[in-house]
């Protein structure tokens, strides 16, 4: 496994109020979170890269307020028709 080293500043956590651990682990998630919304990324893979499962992603999805449907409104129009 690969690992990356951010620096950043110690106030940072404060903010969040959550350990630098708590803190990159939520902004993993968070990352992958905006990549899916992006489409640059299935729901399985950003999963398997935060380390979660796909229910758990999910849940993530919600929390975030991202719809887990990767369609477009008229793409979804066309599926039901």
């Amino acid at each position: 496994m690969t690992q990356l080293t951010l620096e950043l500043p110690e106030t940072t956590f404060a903010v969040f109020h959550q350990s630098p651990r708590e803190f990159g682990e939520s902004m993993k998630v968070t990352a992958l979170v905006k990549w899916y919304e992006e489409g640059k990324v299935s729901q399985s893979k950003a999963a398997e890269i935060a380390g979660i499962s796909r229910q758990d992603f999910l849940e993530q999805l919600f929390i975030h307020k991202v719809s887990p449907y990767q369609l477009t409104p008229e793409e979804l129009i066309n599926e039901t028709e």
